[in-house]
């Protein structure tokens, strides 16, 4: 085993923010969950005391809502009037879904995450056909209406050629919506290359669960706000009762009544990513990831994808998650492999110690 790791050396890489997180566990989970930083941790517990204390300030977190939304928005290149702010990408892919005429035909990818295709299969009059992610780009045909495909698959880490298939689907006249949940933090994005994006923001962001965006293309006539709430007027504290009018002239017209406690967190995660940097953080991770491969390939075990992104997939491991965890490293079972992901967080001894769990077989 010794020699084994001693091969797929490239370089000693601690964690890229010392002192910011506190594991108890060896954690290389992301691709479920992110750690979340201690600072995030600590904002919310003050931002609980002023809701618990009736505070001043207690009522309104919109000057939080939309400092995320900023945030966000320079981190997948686009203006920030055209982010949305929620809290979960099914209700966003579910007003896609909505937003189509029927009879409309989505594309989706074989595997993808349920949040993303399914609301088009429960949308009824729509057609969604499925076809493997490879060909996804050349199965875009006259009658597609969208195609809905992840950047980077949740089940095996695999990175979705989104170049060829906005591509595609702009040579046909179709829209692209692009889930950069296991994307957004460590792989580069340009939003502004597809119609419609849509991500969480307690992945490789950081934050709590109860934080999702969309990006809408300028012209907001693309979507119908169904669920159109007092948050959505532009001056939202003068039409919150009867009908809101007018509705906001940004995307904060598809926004939800965001769990505001959640916004508090993701701040930090958020500004963390800023601070680093994609490049940096995505070179920090494709390289643990890497020598995850290495050690895995050394094992007689096959790895998946076999290069170039943070998460990696492993078949044929027995106790895939259970047995790890025995030994203090959290991983995921997904679709019947070992999943495991490289965050910022992690260092080359995190990924020594899930090789060594691995090696006792």
């Amino acid at each position: 085993m010794d020699g084994m790791i001693a091969s797929a050396d490239s370089g000693w890489m601690e964690s890229l923010a010392p002192g910011r997180f506190a594991p108890e566990t060896v954690y290389l989970n992301t691709a479920a969950t992110g750690l979340l930083p201690t600072g995030a941790a600590a904002a919310m517990g003050e931002a609980i005391g002023v809701l618990a204390a009736g505070a001043p300030g207690n009522v309104d977190f919109s000057a939080t809502v939309d400092a995320a939304r900023t945030a966000y928005a320079r981190l997948v290149g686009v203006p920030a009037a055209r982010v949305a702010a929620g809290g979960s990408v099914a209700v966003y892919c579910g007003l896609v879904a909505q937003s189509l005429p029927a009879g409309a035909e989505v594309l989706v990818a074989e595997g993808d995450f349920a949040s993303l295709v399914n609301p088009f299969h429960t949308r009824p009059g729509l057609r969604v056909r499925t076809v493997p992610l490879e060909r996804l780009a050349e199965e875009v045909r006259p009658d597609t209406a969208l195609v809905a495909v992840s950047a980077v698959q949740s089940a095996d880490g695999r990175i979705a050629a989104l170049g060829a298939i906005s591509a595609a689907a702009r040579a046909y006249g179709a829209r692209t919506l692009v889930d950069v949940s296991q994307a957004a933090g460590w792989f580069p994005l340009d939003a502004a290359a597809h119609d419609f994006t849509v991500g969480v923001g307690y992945k490789w962001l950081m934050g709590p669960r109860g934080v999702a965006f969309l990006t809408v293309p300028e012209d907001l006539g693309a979507l119908t706000p169904v669920f159109a709430g007092w948050v959505t007027g532009e001056d939202p504290w003068l039409t919150c009762y009867g009908k809101v009018e007018p509705l906001a002239s940004t995307a904060r017209r598809f926004d939800e009544n965001v769990a505001v406690l959640s916004y508090v967190g993701a701040l930090h995660g958020l500004a963390l990513v800023e601070e680093l940097g994609v490049e940096r953080i995505g070179a920090h991770d494709r390289a643990l990831a890497d020598r995850f491969r290495a050690g895995v390939v050394a094992l007689g075990l096959t790895p998946v994808p076999a290069e170039g992104s943070a998460i990696v997939a492993v078949p044929g491991v027995r106790g895939a998650a259970e047995r790890p965890a025995a030994a203090g490293v959290q991983v995921s079972a997904r679709a019947g492999r070992l999943r495991a992901a490289f965050h910022l967080y992690n260092s080359t001894a995190d990924v020594d110690r899930l090789l060594e769990v691995l090696a006792r077989r």
